[in-house]
């Protein structure tokens, strides 16, 4: 008879996942230590997590993810959807197939993976989305970022150096994902409030610099000095947007970002941004993957916990970068005890950082 670890080793090699990679002890040996407790006690269990593509975010992430898997005796198998509805089904599917101890995915669209929650709810796996939302009541948990309070948060500082009034672009991320309607939603509360300031043009650039620099590049041939402001909804579209305006002689429009991914921070240091929303990647998804973990495990947690960003200016970015990049190993060293401090907390974004409280 088959264990469930071997069913596990079987699935995949059937279903050739070419992307698959597997992080935490025995890795690339689904078997190795199946089923076995660790130091700690605690029994090894098999999480499998589809992203919806390896933008600068989810690779912070996914480090995180591994250490964490590492030090809690968590096996991971890893998928990068590359923004594809379908392709992200299809991981999914192998999931249910293998028969993994629990699903995380970030999905590419909130209307999505319908079949797939349910084959997983059939199957007993529980289901998480976390990052981005989806829209079904049969999954097992979420973690979210409150991406409302992050829309609201970057529009408003905007808002402050326009000292309300001019003109704005906006840089969406992919249409139709959470991320996308709740960063919206948030700057369009705030814009509300700000009869002053008009959107001269907003268009999605998929979360990706490049794609930022060429939209940007044509609002800039449409639009010219009229452009006062870039709102980007994550800071790589800022850096791209950035770009665009460096190339066009443009030095002195303000733009604000959303995510805190380190050339992000960087642009806040040296005044290339006036501020972003850190969304640390490898602290959020290292609590989506703990927070499975431990419903898996029957432990005692707040339920689908939210991140609240902090804003990062100035004032704090220098610790920021600390912890993303200058000192990061010291800060992966310390994360799995914080990401378990902060999942019995609640207060997943917690970090230390000015401006922050437990």
């Amino acid at each position: 008879m088959f264990t469930k670890k071997s069913r596990i080793a079987a699935a995949f090699a059937v279903t050739s996942v070419a992307a698959l990679m597997l992080a935490g002890c025995g890795a690339g040996d689904p078997n190795a230590n199946a089923g076995g407790a660790d130091d700690s006690g605690q029994e090894r269990i098999t999480i499998g997590v589809s992203v919806y593509d390896m933008s600068s975010f989810v690779t912070e992430g996914k480090e995180g993810i591994e250490r964490y898997a590492d030090e809690n005796n968590i096996e991971i198998l890893w998928n990068s959807a590359g923004l594809d509805v379908n392709t992200q089904a299809s991981q999914v599917d192998q999931y249910v197939t293998a028969g993994v101890d629990a699903i995380v995915v970030i999905p590419v669209q909130a209307d999505s993976l319908q079949p797939q929650i349910a084959a997983a709810k059939a199957a007993d796996i529980p289901f998480f989305d976390v990052n981005a939302s989806l829209n079904s009541e049969d999954l097992t948990g979420s973690v979210q970022p409150d991406d409302v309070a992050a829309g609201e948060q970057e529009a408003q500082m905007m808002m402050d150096a326009l000292d309300g009034k001019g003109n704005v672009i906006i840089l969406q991320g992919p249409l139709g994902g959470s991320g996308e309607i709740n960063r919206g939603k948030g700057i369009d509360n705030v814009l509300a409030e700000n009869p002053d300031v008009k959107v001269l043009a907003k268009d999605t650039a998929n979360w990706k610099r490049d794609e930022a620099v060429n939209k940007v590049s044509n609002w800039i041939s449409a639009f010219g000095d009229d452009i006062d402001g870039v709102i980007a909804q994550n800071d790589d579209m800022g850096l791209g947007a950035l770009q665009a305006l460096k190339e066009a002689g443009m030095t002195d429009v303000p733009i604000v970002g959303i995510d805190g991914i380190a050339d992000g921070l960087e642009a806040v240091k040296n005044g290339d941004f006036i501020g972003t929303s850190l969304q640390n990647g490898t602290v959020e998804l290292s609590a989506g993957v703990a927070y499975a973990a431990a419903i898996v495990r029957g432990e005692d947690v707040k339920e689908n916990p939210v991140y609240l960003m902090p804003a990062i200016t100035k004032d704090n970015v220098d610790e920021a970068i600390g912890h993303v990049v200058t000192e990061r190993d010291a800060f992966l060293k310390n994360l799995s005890e914080m990401t378990n401090k902060n999942l019995k907390s609640g207060n997943i974004a917690y970090e230390g950082l000015t401006g922050q409280s437990e």
